[in-house]
């Protein structure tokens, strides 16, 4: 009986023991993961975008064009014409209506980020308007000037000049009455030609991003994100990625402020929106062009909402057809200037709603340089890698070297290891770190997927959340059992490792793992809360 009771109380006890490590463990995590959190939030600046309180309100939800004439229909010639630039020579296609009473007017199209070729851009808004009796001329965008990390829109705005002077030479084409159509991008280049060059006779501009280009990519990344319904941890992300420098340099152009340039504008404007486009602040956005135009005494300023268009004026999709009434209100306000110019209603169509503002982009305090976050995990990676190699190699010479050993037995040999639990701990710290930073890039492209197609999935958007985060926490918890066992080691006075290759390999896998964590706690994998 005394000795069942002896076996039972050790038991017992064994298990207490054992009880009180998972405790110690448990509470070690829970202070290791709110040290990260707190450290990711005081690295770099929280999202916290301020709601748009004086929205612009349509007078009348018709976007009929006031004044406008009634419009005809002509047959039209269509050919593809050369156009010398500085140093380049590019293709543009010019339609031109036919056996109309007297010169016409003429529109020069600038393309937007997506697109660029005179043979697939901006067709339905040439065939509404050709039709009508205005020549159209669709250039190619000018490419070897043109990449994503280096643009300038005033070098571009003097290119696309060279298309608008070509148009004023076309027979039939009444010189004095050429302007420009300007989407999305290309709407940071025709404020710049206007105000260049006074002779233009009216600028068009659709889908206008209007404030920098930086401001205007967290602006649609945050309304993309929130449409998917992303947890609100996520939103970190966007001044961080938006905030920060893009690894390599370069993206000057994302700083880029048209607003000097549309307060010189004093041609007739028309300024068009979709409000289903997610992406372009676009309340903000027509209130800026009014005070802008109105500083440099232009009252000549239309705008009209498009009931379910998106980006571009498309309905549905972006490959889905274009606003039947935007390409009838087209045609009509050019066709009608001056009068339309002038001609109420102002702002008409459907009720814009915008949420939030599109305002400057907080500041990353500490890793605002791309070239260090990215040099930092590619380098952390990189000595994991080695470490990984460098372990193997030694192993491999071992049981080569153990080997020979054992064909000459006098010879005594020491088989150099880590000390007990060491090398699987060491090797689930590393692993854990690289597997949670390919996890959150995984998240990340997943989410934006879903995000520019307009979609939700619970499963990919909160599980793969979570799951991210668990993978997180799960390194942190092998960092706390290779700590405690390093301690344990060294109270019963044992090596935690032998050897330079081993020891130098076990500080390179701490502190490259300690790097990424604290990557992942910047983007805010162990953010408090949800």
């Amino acid at each position: 009986m005394l000795r069942r009771r002896t076996r039972r109380s050790e038991t017992q006890k064994q298990v207490e023991r054992h009880l009180g490590e998972v405790y110690r463990v448990i509470a070690a995590t829970a202070v290791g993961v709110i040290l990260l959190a707190i450290l990711g939030a005081s690295l770099g600046p929280d999202w916290d975008p301020q709601p748009l309180t004086d929205p612009l309100q349509v007078e009348t939800d018709s976007t009929a064009i006031g004044g406008a004439p009634t419009l005809g229909s002509y047959a039209t010639v269509q050919r593809d014409v050369p156009v010398h630039l500085d140093g380049a020579t590019i293709t543009a296609r010019l339609t031109v209506p036919q056996g109309t009473a007297g010169a016409v007017p003429g529109i020069v199209f600038l393309h937007g980020a997506g697109t660029g070729s005179h043979e697939t851009a901006f067709r339905e808004q040439v065939a509404a308007l050709s039709r009508a009796g205005v020549a159209t001329l669709v250039p190619d965008k000018r490419l070897d000037t043109y990449t994503t990390r280096d643009r300038d829109y005033v070098t571009m705005a003097a290119d696309y000049e060279r298309s608008v002077e070509y148009l004023r030479t076309v027979p039939g084409v009444d010189p004095a009455r050429v302007g420009i159509y300007a989407e999305s991008e290309g709407a940071w280049i025709g404020p710049v030609m206007a105000a260049k060059d006074r002779r233009l006779a009216f600028v068009v501009l659709a889908s206008a991003p209007v404030v920098p280009p930086r401001e205007q990519a967290a602006f649609a990344v945050d309304s993309y994100l929130r449409n998917t319904g992303v947890p609100k941890g996520v939103f970190r992300a966007i001044p961080r990625a938006v905030g920060m420098s893009i690894p390599g340099g370069g993206f000057e152009y994302a700083d880029f402020d048209v607003t000097p340039w549309q307060r010189k504008m004093t041609q007739p404007v028309l300024v068009v929106y979709g409000t289903a486009d997610a992406s372009m602040p676009i309340v903000q956005g027509a209130e800026q062009i009014l005070r802008d135009t109105a500083i440099a005494g232009n009252g000549q300023v239309t705008v009209r909402y498009y009931a379910g268009a998106n980006h571009g004026l498309h309905l549905g999709s972006m490959e889905g057809p274009m606003s039947p009434d935007f390409l009838r209100d087209l045609p009509g306000w050019v066709l009608g200037l001056p009068a339309t110019a002038t001609a109420p209603p102002r702002i008409a169509g459907d009720q814009p709603f915008q949420e939030f503002v599109a305002a400057p982009v907080p500041q990353p305090r500490w890793l605002r340089s791309g070239n260090l976050v990215f040099g930092g995990v590619l380098g952390a990676v990189g000595v994991l890698v080695l470490a990984g190699l460098a372990l193997g190699l030694t192993r491999l010479w071992e049981v080569v070297h153990a080997r020979a050993r054992a064909h000459r037995p006098g010879e005594p040999y020491e088989h150099v290891r880590y000390g007990r639990g060491v090398a699987w701990r060491l090797a689930a710290v590393g692993g854990g770190a690289v597997v949670t930073v390919v996890a959150l890039l995984w998240y990340l492209v997943a989410i934006a997927r879903l995000a520019l197609d307009y979609q939700r999935n619970g499963v990919v958007v909160q599980g793969g959340w979570v799951l991210v985060r668990l993978l997180g926490i799960g390194a942190v918890v092998a960092a706390v059992l290779l700590l405690r066992r390093v301690r344990l080691l060294a109270a019963a006075d044992e090596a935690v490792a032998r050897g330079v290759v081993r020891v130098t390999a076990l500080w390179a896998v701490v502190l490259a793992s300690a790097v990424l964590l604290v990557v992942l706690a910047y983007w805010g994998v162990y953010q408090l809360g949800i």
